[in-house]
């Protein structure tokens, strides 16, 4: 594994690989969930390559930018016994230019959900992975599905601007009480990790109100979610909606789920722990932690 720290070497290192490359961007930290994507990854092309770069421009005033968890060698160790071809960490010289002013913007999907208290959140996802692609011009590029608008945004962006990059969504990974796997829950106390599993137990109930009444109305599936995470001492809502999948649009509360289907979606804090999660609602429970959750 060639480990890299400045763009002209990240350029020279993958254009030095022969045959297709797949590429995992992640802010590092790395956990299961980072290396379901690697391995994806991996099945997909014949190269792998992965950065991480915990990025400033998509950490808005008072959020977690010089907390976020880091551990870069753990990162590289865990990268190079999957069998990472390069490991790019940015290190040696400003990711972002003197009078960087530059920005790339996806009109409307960016609105809903995590855009309404984060509104300059993606933003900053869609330039550093703009300017990402353009280092290492992958073939492929891996996202998890937990980042649902981060991944729809981003499927957007490389159709309008022509990237000619595949973009793969993989199922969350969850730990085996259901929770979604994420950087942030190492923020949690123990109170709080107990209750953040009401987050995935949720989801399911109202994936079980849908499978029993197909015509129940979106807003009374917002509120089964709602009134369980309600009960929580520990836990504040940001938002819970259940959404049109592809545009990200909610329901109107008393209509039904239209034959696209629906994503419901949320985001939670836990103290200063910010997370989100979301599930299909009309098809079957994926297979894992989920099926067993009452």
């Amino acid at each position: 594994m060639q480990r890299v720290t400045t763009i002209a070497d990240a350029r020279s290192a993958c254009s030095q690989l022969a045959g297709t490359i797949a590429f995992v961007p992640t802010m590092g930290f790395l956990h299961d969930g980072h290396l379901a994507l690697m391995r994806e990854g991996l099945r997909r092309a014949d190269h792998l390559v992965v950065s991480v770069f915990v990025n400033p421009t998509q950490f808005g005033p008072g959020e977690d930018l010089e907390d976020y968890p880091r551990d870069l060698k753990g990162d590289a160790k865990k990268c190079r016994n999957l069998g990472c071809d390069v490991f790019f960490a940015p290190r040696d010289e400003p990711v972002y230019a003197d009078q960087h002013s530059t920005r790339v913007i996806v009109d409307d999907l960016d609105r809903s959900l995590c855009g309404q208290s984060r509104p300059d959140h993606f933003c900053g996802v869609t330039t550093i992975v703009t300017k990402l692609f353009n280092i290492i011009s992958p073939d492929i590029a891996v996202f998890g599905q937990k980042d649902l608008q981060q991944l729809v945004i981003i499927e957007r962006m490389v159709r309008d601007l022509n990237f000619p990059i595949e973009i793969i969504g993989v199922p969350i990974v969850r730990e085996k009480d259901g929770l979604a796997m994420s950087s942030r829950n190492r923020y949690l106390d123990e109170a709080q990790r107990r209750q953040a599993t009401s987050l995935s137990r949720s989801l399911v109930a109202a994936h079980r109100a849908h499978s029993e009444d197909p015509a129940l109305p979106c807003g009374r599936l917002v509120d089964v979610v709602r009134t369980r995470l309600s009960e929580l001492d520990e836990a504040r809502i940001d938002y819970v909606e259940c959404v049109h999948p592809q545009t990200l649009v909610p329901y109107e509360e008393d209509a039904p789920i239209g034959p696209d289907g629906a994503v419901m979606a949320m985001a939670v804090y836990f103290g200063s722990a910010r997370l989100i999660d979301n599930l299909r609602i009309d098809r079957p429970l994926p297979d894992g932690p989920l099926r067993s959750l009452k």
